[in-house]
């Protein structure tokens, strides 16, 4: 069996991921994941019991949920390209910092704007909700932008998978204008930087389902059908 990643959309973070798999440059396919009506769906949970995307069945048909445990598995397997490092050394222990703070911090700082845009609130609990998110998103951002330093990478010369992670959570401000990220001058020259690269432009056009150029091992697509009859879980 082919290692699958099911991908959520519009924008999940599963986009990072996806950028991996390009990176890493194993055969992969994808499932696409519509968000919220497929990935709440009963026939979905059985995949995920949690409901959220992404998760990976890997080429021996085990499931690997959250994209710390995915990003984290596929680095395994890319030591060699400097995605990621052997574990127990400084190296790998700085990218789960990094790859940490990109999950509990940058990510959750979206939340209260994702849960205001996503419940259609207005009036008063809007404008709390999304004072409180900006506060987090502008701090997140400038925690970042200090962590990043004058590097061209999170983890210094060279992209690893916090990279990859990194963008997909990024380009949440087009959805929630409460920074400018011009603002974060390094932060700019690395999202600038990754928005080039052949596996970023391959991770937009396939949420898009425009023609997709992959540069890794992407086998094309399958349904979640498909996989549920693979993994034995049809009903």
């Amino acid at each position: 069996m082919v290692q699958t990643l099911m991908y959520g959309v519009p924008s999940g973070c599963s986009f990072g991921s996806i950028v991996a798999l390009e990176w890493l440059g194993e055969p992969y396919r994808l499932c696409r994941i519509e968000m919220p009506e497929v990935v709440q769906s009963e026939a979905y949970r059985r995949i995920n019991p949690a409901g959220e995307t992404p998760t990976l069945v890997t080429g021996s048909g085990e499931r690997i949920s959250e994209s710390m445990a995915i990003l984290n598995h596929l680095g395994a397997r890319g030591i060699g390209k400097g995605l990621s490092f052997a574990q127990g050394t400084p190296e790998f222990d700085r990218l789960n910092q990094v790859l940490s703070f990109l999950n509990t911090s940058f990510f959750a700082a979206f939340g209260p704007l994702w849960h205001a845009l996503e419940h259609g609130l207005e009036g008063p609990d809007k404008d709390v909700l999304r004072a409180y998110g900006a506060a987090k998103v502008a701090k997140a951002h400038a925690d970042l932008e200090r962590m990043l330093g004058g590097n061209d990478w999170l983890l210094g010369d060279g992209r690893t998978l916090a990279d990859a992670y990194f963008i997909g959570i990024a380009r949440w401000t087009k959805y929630h204008d409460v920074v400018d990220r011009r603002e974060y001058p390094a932060l700019q020259r690395l999202f600038e930087r990754l928005e080039t690269d052949p596996a970023v432009r391959f991770a937009h056009a396939i949420e898009r389902s425009e023609p997709a150029v992959s540069s890794g091992g992407f086998l094309g697509e399958v349904t979640l059908d498909d996989l549920l009859r693979q993994q034995a879980l049809a009903a």
